[in-house]
């Protein structure tokens, strides 16, 4: 049966090369935008944003004692408080849907229960603060301000309903888990711990700081103008203290878990930013879907045109801040604000290569239902925005 298989396998792959449409001029120029769209994935986010976030994970994994990750995030936890933390983290982190990744990794192996830490794996790219201004500057307030309240109820609702379905599957995993709720011990005071962290999360933050909008001379500017100079701040201090407070094993047990989510997660993600560029194309290009059918798709507020909205802002690959400018676009050829709301509050937290990683970190039923959610959702909200504004 298994030779039979292999067979049935090398016929497909052979008849796939044999009838490639390379004649086909968006065929072709699917396969390049598939290519660029990687190549600039690689040059934008993966030293940046990836490299930072992994060795956060990381450090998550090793230095952070699972007794401390459970009383904030654990299923006795205070809802309260590990809900309220979760659902506002992304103001912090500003990070994109494949930067949260190794995070969310990091605290749900650690001993996280599955609602918190999905509260966390929604808020941190759609809770992004420069992305909400944007929003309500570009494409207007009323946008700007149902985006912000959407994304903090969202990341609550979800995590809740995620941590309810799976209550079951819940227990039995704390029970088989390794997991240690007893006395917090730290290896070294709160302090460092926290300087530690805080040194990663600035320059992860400061890295990716955005460009200000033209005319805009604030503290956002001044931040941007600066940002190299706090950012090599930041990993010399890191430098000074791996130097004086850890040990050589400590720091082998931290670059090793660190390259064990690298090596889980990245294979992962740039083969779903291909397929991603290859169907969609990269904005302001297009992919083997021509972009004319999804604007043709979206007036009004249909069910359908939030729920076609949703689900491609879910499949789609957004970098932080690019949703603004495709959407003023989509805006102008007649998309309604009900799926653009839709797409604002599905796009930035779900994308394939994200979708790719979920199922190998919680397992194919919970990330499907995780993408069901929010598609559900946004669909849902966008409907409601829709006929408020209208």
């Amino acid at each position: 049966m298994k030779e039979w298989k292999n067979l049935l396998y090398i016929v497909a792959a052979f008849l796939a090369c044999f009838y490639l449409p390379i004649e086909n001029l968006r065929f072709s120029n699917a396969v390049f935008e598939a290519l660029a769209l990687v190549k600039w994935y690689a040059r934008e986010h993966v030293l940046l944003c990836l490299v930072p976030a992994f060795f956060i994970a990381g450090a998550i994994s090793v230095f952070v004692s699972q007794a401390s990750v459970i009383k904030y995030f654990g299923a006795s936890a205070n809802k309260f408080l590990s809900y309220s933390v979760a659902s506002v983290s992304g103001a912090i982190l500003a990070v994109c849907s494949c930067t949260v990744l190794p995070l969310f990794s990091g605290i749900y192996k650690r001993g996280a229960g599955l609602g918190p830490a999905i509260a966390f794996l929604y808020s941190g790219p759609a809770i992004n603060v420069l992305a909400i201004i944007l929003t309500a500057r570009i494409l207007g307030w009323q946008l700007g301000l149902a985006r912000a309240v959407g994304a903090v109820i969202f990341s609550v609702v979800i995590g809740l309903l995620m941590h309810l379905m799976f209550l079951k599957e819940e227990r039995a995993r704390r029970a088989n888990g390794d997991f240690n709720a007893g006395e917090i011990t730290e290896t070294r005071p709160l302090g460092k711990q926290v300087l530690y962290f805080a040194s990663m999360i600035a320059f992860l933050v400061l890295a990716n700081w955005g460009k200000p909008l033209e005319g805009d001379h604030g503290a956002w500017s001044v931040i941007y103008q600066h940002k190299w100079w706090i950012a090599g701040f930041s990993l010399a201090a890191l430098a000074a203290m791996l130097a004086r407070w850890f040990k050589k094993d400590e720091l082998k047990e931290w670059t090793g878990a660190t390259w064990g989510f690298a090596l889980q997660i990245l294979p992962l993600l740039l083969g779903g930013v291909l397929v991603s560029g290859f169907l969609l194309g990269r904005p302001g290009h297009e992919g083997v879907i021509p972009s004319r059918f999804v604007a043709a798709l979206v007036g009004g507020n249909s069910l359908w045109a939030n729920f076609f909205a949703s689900m491609v802002a879910a499949f789609m690959y957004f970098a932080t801040l690019t949703e603004v400018p495709i959407l003023q676009g989509l805006i102008g050829s007649g998309m309604g604000k009900g799926p653009a709301l839709a797409l604002l509050l599905a796009g930035p937290a779900l994308s394939l290569p994200s979708m790719l990683v979920l199922r190998s970190i919680m397992g194919t039923k919970k990330a499907a239902v995780y993408v069901v959610l929010v598609v559900v959702m946004a669909t849902v909200s966008g409907m409601i925005f829709g006929f408020i504004v209208n």
